[in-house]
């Protein structure tokens, strides 16, 4: 993953696409131009007839190497905010390096730059550019300050914190208040990322954290609680309080809502 810090000093995590991916757009596309070329080729027999002579031809040859290398791959890019028939398969877009849509002068760029390292030179270029690079990114990426992300990644369900069956007499009669949003959100990010920690700084964590969330709870847990098990019951408690009292609030909404509906028109 890489991070990205917006101007809103909010964090964005970004997955970038690896070389392959990137590759195999690439060969979508290409089919696709030469699709395309082909295409307008017999299209200009037909009108012409077959009867060209050498100028006409070599100009026209030139403004179809032109359109499809150049013209349609930037256009394309521009209006789809990075995108392009591989992308769009492969799930991947073109974004600037600090996450925001490219615009055209970064399409441009990259089109120009991409005659050079993808079709003159087979993409040997860009491959040996993107192994000294930790985003991946060919000669024009790094020319236009952008580079190629993975738009659909598998998300991970988060799992729920769960009520420890020998603190469930406990979390009925303690009184939990309310937690500081940072700390609350420091403790559901622990507990999510718990299994995948050392269990020296699991074991850290969790007794720093528990101190913190002790200072709102009354009574405190059993002695022999561990930090974890403690972690759990507050969150899950706090989760479910809050649940039944917004379940609460919408029943007496709606019971006074029907009241009113009674009521005769004045």
């Amino acid at each position: 993953m890489s991070s990205v810090v917006t101007g809103e000093a909010v964090v964005l995590e970004l997955r970038p696409a690896g070389f392959a991916a990137r590759g195999v757009s690439v060969i979508i596309d290409i089919t696709a131009q030469i699709i395309l070329a082909i295409l307008l080729v017999l299209l200009i027999g037909r009108v012409f007839g077959g009867v060209l002579d050498p100028a006409l031809t070599n100009a026209l040859l030139l403004s179809v190497v032109v359109l499809l290398l150049l013209v349609v791959p930037v256009t394309v890019e521009t209006v789809t905010r990075g995108k392009s028939l591989g992308r769009l398969v492969m799930g991947l877009r073109i974004v600037r390096d600090d996450g925001g849509a490219i615009r055209f002068r970064h399409a441009f760029i990259r089109g120009m730059v991409a005659i050079l390292e993808i079709y003159m030179l087979g993409g040997s270029l860009a491959f040996l550019v993107s192994l000294f690079n930790e985003r991946f990114k060919r000669l024009g990426d790094l020319l236009a300050g952008t580079y190629s992300m993975r738009e659909r990644v598998v998300a991970t369900p988060r799992a729920l914190a769960v009520m420890p069956p020998r603190l469930q007499q406990w979390s009925e009669t303690a009184d939990i208040g309310r937690l500081p949003d940072a700390l609350a959100r420091r403790m559901s990010q622990f507990l999510a990322e718990a299994p995948r920690l050392t269990p020296q700084a699991r074991h850290r964590l969790s007794l720093d954290l528990a101190a913190e969330a002790s200072h709102h709870v009354s009574p405190p847990p059993p002695g022999t609680t561990h930090p974890e098990e403690f972690l759990h019951a507050v969150i899950a408690s706090r989760r479910d309080r809050d649940y039944t009292a917004m379940m609460r609030q919408r029943e007496r909404s709606e019971k006074t809502a029907k009241r009113l509906h009674t009521l005769p028109f004045s």
